[in-house]
């Protein structure tokens, strides 16, 4: 019996990870994210993976099972279990995470906490997690026994020799898999085109104190708030300053109140101060340690940096601490944030002037190490936009890998005796946007959006008697984003929409069609543009 792996995302871009490995007919999805929107996606809130193969197939669906935390990995997860609610397994902080965000949602969800390397068996699936280390406290692999031999999903890891927690890449658990025969591997493909070894995270402790130590004034520090090795690293420093601390930004306040339930985080409780407490201490005494390390626009960060901020205002002597890089698509309105804090006449530190970051992800060196222990006999590069993809594959190749394929969003790979091979564009795969509480393909509303952005609006009011069709109101012309176009013009277009109206049948529906045709006309012949003619016809 063949076994599959069908990916829905994750694969030519950074985000949506998301895959079903198929056994006996059986399905278990191997991590549920989302991508958050790019800068074309004018109104799009969070961008899903499509689920419909799988409702369509909801009864073979057995679990979901969490490789780490992380929002790419498990943020669409609430609206996976909305349609087809199974058991999910991740390690104890994983599930932790994803129950929190599960609650805000009212989505009741049997949650299974998983020690490292213990074998579960659900269904025909029997799977356990290995070790990695990443930006995230507990991040695992998946190893399925399978009877077409040993299938391993690396998730997010790198080769950090001396993680915070001091829990590894379990790289001999790794090898015992690759001396059974690991029939096919999946890897994280981040960093496939950096060369060489990522630094370990502990690397970065004496930078971080230095930069606090040295702030005459408060400091204030952005990571991601799932970040909780980094978090504990600038509270280290911190304390070491002798300075108290105020967590802001819900995320933030929700990941420390977990991390430290499960004892992964270590901050005195008589340190920590509220923050809208925070204006009554000493600034060069006190840190805030907050979310909006992107520059999302309305996270404490960003708010900052206009000055709109109501329990922190940031000014001379203070110090930003960005111990975070941007996200690819991200960098612009990180940059404009780095901007706006510097205006406000505040040091800023990130990661391009200063070593204040780590990746979380294998670089060349450490994937060849770990295809070396692994010694796959199929491998897809997964997690990254296509040319991550394709350096890893370039690694594999590199390494005699027998079996090389690199895949897409919607293709199959299948495992059946002793051939391996892709089925293009199996499933469909595209994009889901969540557009406010709205779930869909919203194409057609971003593109109208764009045009409004682009080419801007005019709001055509006329009043028409109903019974004869004359014109008892207007045309009155309401432009907005249409540049500073001279009233003359827009005096011409309301002539021309009065003399279409008058010579042209008097129903409404006809009305309208005038006033949209004449309107469109006049402003393109005038002006190139091409604005979202909107006509608005009352009755009277």
């Amino acid at each position: 019996m063949s076994i599959s792996v069908t990916f829905l995302g994750g694969l030519g871009e950074i985000g949506r990870n998301c895959a079903a490995i198929e056994i006996d007919g059986k399905l278990a999805l191997i991590d549920c994210g989302l991508m958050f929107p790019e800068e074309d996606m004018l109104g799009v809130d969070l961008v899903l993976p499509d689920f419909a193969w799988m409702i369509d197939r909801a009864d073979d669906v057995e679990c979901v099972i969490l490789t780490h935390g992380h929002e790419d990995h498990v943020g669409a997860l609430s609206y996976f279990l909305a349609e087809i609610n199974v058991p999910v397994y991740g390690t104890e902080l994983t599930v932790n995470l994803a129950a929190s965000r599960l609650e805000e949602n009212r989505i009741d969800a049997k949650l299974h906490a998983m020690e490292d390397n213990e074998w579960r068996e659900v269904g025909p699936f029997r799977f356990k997690l290995v070790p990695v280390s990443h930006s995230i406290p507990q991040g695992s692999g998946v190893a399925f026994d399978t009877d077409e031999g040993i299938i391993v999903h690396s998730g997010d890891f790198k080769l950090d020799p001396t993680p915070i927690d001091n829990r590894p890449t379990d790289l001999p658990t790794f090898a015992e898999l690759g001396r059974e025969g690991v029939r096919l591997l999946l890897a994280d493909s981040t960093n496939a085109e950096v060369p060489g070894f990522v630094s370990s995270e502990s690397s970065l402790g004496r930078n971080l104190y230095d930069i606090i130590a040295a702030a005459e004034g408060r400091v204030v520090a952005a990571c991601f708030a799932s970040h909780i090795h980094r978090v504990q690293q600038i509270v280290d420093a911190a304390l070491a300053d002798g300075r108290k601390i105020a967590f802001l930004g819900r995320s933030m306040l929700r990941n420390m109140e977990i991390g430290r339930d499960l004892n992964i985080v270590d901050v005195p409780d008589d340190q920590v101060i509220p923050i809208d407490q925070v204006s009554d201490h000493d600034p060069g005494r006190t840190i805030v340690i907050c979310t909006g390390s992107q520059g999302e626009p309305f996270a404490a960060l960003s708010l900052m940096a206009a000055g709109e901020h109501r329990n922190v205002k940031i000014g001379d002597g203070d110090t930003v601490l960005i111990s975070a890089t941007p996200i690819p698509g991200n960098e612009k309105k990180v940059s404009r944030v780095i901007n706006g804090l510097l205006k406000t006449g505040a040091d800023v530190v990130h990661g391009r002037n200063a070593k204040v970051h780590v990746s979380g992800h294998a670089a060349e060196s450490e994937l060849l190490t770990f295809l070396n222990v692994v010694r796959p006999q199929a491998f897809v590069p997964v997690h990254g936009e296509y040319r991550m993809l394709r350096a890893h594959a370039a690694l594999a190749e590199a390494m005699d890998v027998a079996d090389v394929f690199v895949c897409e969003d919607g293709d199959r790979i299948v495992v059946d005796g002793n051939k391996t091979f892709v089925e293009r564009r199996a499933v469909p795969a595209g994009y889901v946007y969540l557009d406010g509480s709205m779930v869909g393909d919203v194409k057609r509303a971003i593109r109208d959006r764009r045009h409004l952005a682009d080419e801007g609006v005019v709001v055509i009011t006329v009043g028409v008697d109903s019974t004869t069709g004359e014109i008892v109101y207007g045309p009155d012309l309401d432009s907005h984003g249409l540049m500073d176009q001279p009233a003359e013009m827009l005096a011409m277009v309301a002539r021309e929409v009065e003399k279409a109206i008058a010579s042209g049948n008097p129903d409404p529906d006809a009305v309208r069609r005038h006033v949209y045709e004449t309107a469109r006309r006049i402003i393109k012949s005038e002006t190139r543009l091409r604005p979202v003619v909107l006509p608005v016809v009352i009755e009277f």
